[in-house]
């Protein structure tokens, strides 16, 4: 199943740019609105697994929002590849850092996103949707809990997250734009291995990034397993569960985004975004 967020109504995918109305086709059962799924995403899923009908929307890139438009919670984790860990300097055995990305950066799957300073990188990351409230879950459990996972990018704003005594992750992260996420999401039943997927960008057609899931430090499960231990996840939470090497403030020289410039983030069984940017005014 796919379900995209098209001008703000909830879509079920079925076709390239063709999707049902939810709210139309379930005959008002479920609301147009892409975050009131997730109140009964296993009725809305059973719904789905068996909805027909003619296509009655017709939707292009850019008119796609955030599948998830609204999280009650946003956790976000760094330094979760073992090469992303290397390049940034992190010891053999540090824990990945976990910290928020404020729900106001989220964007969706064709955005133009502004740069407030010169020294904005990318990270392209496998972003998780939970569906059903969860507490100190099992790793057999854990993947029973997400309604489906969606491309993201964690923009961030180098200097001011390095500013001060600590570091400034949630605010450096959190500029307006700085969580693109799309084009849709993805139930797990459609991915050809859950587990072990490939994700790249491309920056002007240029390939800065290019892993695999499989080489998280701390995988889907271990992630879900040690957020639940501490906090209660919620129906509509995100998880952006870490990028691989290749980010612009680990290569020498180092690299960021410049106006005009496009990345498309991409992973495998579920698709691609894409982010340009314009300067500040």
């Amino acid at each position: 199943m796919r379900v995209a967020n098209v001008a703000g109504r909830a879509v079920l995918v079925t076709g390239d740019g063709v999707g049902l109305d939810v709210e139309r086709a379930s005959d008002g059962r479920f609301g147009a609105d892409p975050q009131a799924l997730f109140t009964d995403w296993g009725g809305f899923a059973g719904w789905a697994a068996g909805a027909t009908g003619e296509p009655d929307v017709r939707f292009a890139p850019e008119q796609l929002g955030p599948p998830v438009p609204r999280p009650p919670q946003v956790f976000a984790i760094g330094v979760n590849y073992r090469e992303h860990a290397d390049e940034a300097g992190y010891p053999p055995d540090s824990a990945p850092i976990t910290f928020t990305k404020f729900p106001t950066c989220l964007t969706g799957a064709d955005a133009v996103v502004e740069l407030p300073t010169e020294t904005v990188d990318w990270e392209v990351e496998l972003v998780l949707a939970i569906g059903t409230r969860a507490r100190r879950l099992s790793r057999e459990q854990a993947w029973e809990h997400v309604a489906g996972v969606t491309v993201g990018q964690d923009l961030s704003e180098r200097v001011s997250q390095s500013a001060g005594a600590k570091p400034q992750y949630s605010l450096a992260k959190s500029h307006e734009g700085f969580g693109p996420t799309g084009p849709w999401l993805v139930t797990a039943d459609e991915l050809p291995d859950r587990d072990d997927l490939a994700i790249s960008c491309r920056l002007d057609g240029e390939t800065m990034q290019s892993g695999r899931t499989s080489r998280m430090i701390y995988d889907v499960p271990e992630l879900l397993v040690r957020l639940s231990a501490v906090c209660t996840l919620l129906p509509g939470d995100l998880v952006f569960s870490g990028t691989p090497s290749g980010v612009g403030n680990a290569r020498t020289p180092k690299r960021f985004l410049t106006p005009g410039e496009e990345l498309v983030s991409e992973i495998e069984g579920v698709g691609s975004i894409r982010t340009r940017f314009r300067a500040a005014p």
